[in-house]
């Protein structure tokens, strides 16, 4: 049986590309629960604008439409919380 030896280059070259591996994994991990609690912020968000227009709406008695600007301001700010998390 023979003894293979890798050279110097090429151990090299597989000690960078394996921990290059390993940083592009971290890194991924990072964007994928940066995604997730960007995700939990919107759903959250989406929510308690529900709640807002339909307490609007019964409490203060305005109008649908008025009380669905006061939705949409509120699920525009939510996502704006989602992309200061993400970036």
């Amino acid at each position: 049986m023979k003894n293979y030896v890798i050279g110097g280059k090429k151990a090299l070259t597989l000690l960078v590309l394996a921990a290059s591996l390993v940083g592009v994994s971290a890194h991924a991990t990072e964007q994928a629960h940066q995604r997730r609690e960007a995700r939990d912020t919107r759903q959250d968000t989406r929510q308690d604008a529900r709640h807002v227009k339909r307490s609007c709406v019964v409490n203060d008695n305005k109008s649908n439409s008025d009380c669905r600007q006061d939705k949409r301001s509120s699920k525009q700010d939510g996502r704006q919380q989602a992309r200061d998390i993400k970036y």
